[in-house]
């Protein structure tokens, strides 16, 4: 069921079912009552990542708190999705924009990696969280991504189950197309790995490339920064062998 965009989203961790109150907290009162100004009877779209989407009416029981009441499940929940975002951490803005994109394309695991060259870090996993849920209320996503702690590249590597194949971005490709390169995966468990802005180290590349459960492919002629490529692999990850198809 396409998701209706015309109606504000909220992201609740209370459970969700029908004529089961859920009170908001402090900050969503002062957005709903003060920013959107949103008065008794208003409806919004309501979801937790659990119990799909809910139409819910808002009650007022005292002028400083707002009760959503679930009238109506618009969406059931589907399933979590499966794909795991590694990503080297970039400055906040544009780390910011990553996540949010990343949400938007479908990642189900957002997992900071550090490598040599990367340039940002990882202050607060609940900042990217948060930007997570954002990014789901904005674009209609009901299955909350989990942002990981942070690990070096070669501890997750050591530790990493070989029945799921990590699809990574090498700037040093030979070739220009990822296709005939995704063409031959088998697997159904995914992985995308993003380096940093300047790109894996020699040894961090031979490493990946030494890898059975390893693919790399290209991302075509242009230089891309590596919020951009994350976007462009992505897309071309989920329309080849992801759930686009």
């Amino acid at each position: 069921m396409r998701a209706n965009y015309r109606m504000q989203r909220l992201y609740v961790e209370a459970d969700l079912a029908l004529g089961k109150g859920v009170e908001v907290s402090p900050d969503q009162f002062n957005y709903l009552a003060n920013v959107l100004r949103l008065t008794e009877g208003a409806e919004i779209l309501a979801f937790n990542g659990r119990d799909g989407e809910w139409k819910a009416a808002l009650a007022f029981p005292t002028r400083k708190k707002i009760v959503l009441m679930p009238v109506e499940q618009t969406r059931p929940q589907p399933g979590d999705c499966d794909l795991h975002f590694l990503f080297a951490p970039l400055k906040v803005g544009r780390m910011d924009y990553l996540v949010q994109k990343a949400v938007e394309m479908g990642a189900g695991i957002l997992q900071p990696v550090m490598t040599q060259h990367v340039q940002g870090k990882i202050t607060s996993i609940e900042r990217l969280q948060a930007n997570a849920v954002e990014a789901a209320e904005q674009c209609g996503v009901l299955a909350i991504p989990t942002v990981a702690a942070p690990q070096k590249l070669k501890d997750l590597l050591e530790r990493w189950p070989a029945s799921r194949r990590i699809i990574f971005c090498d700037e040093d490709s030979e070739t220009q197309n990822p296709l005939p390169a995704l063409s031959r995966i088998e697997e159904r468990q995914l992985a995308l790995l993003v380096g940093p802005e300047g790109g894996f180290s020699d040894e961090e590349r031979e490493l990946l490339r030494s890898l059975p459960f390893v693919t790399a492919i290209p991302l075509g002629p242009r230089i891309l920064r590596a919020d951009t490529a994350a976007v462009a692999a992505l897309a071309v990850v989920q329309a080849a062998i992801g759930d686009w198809r």
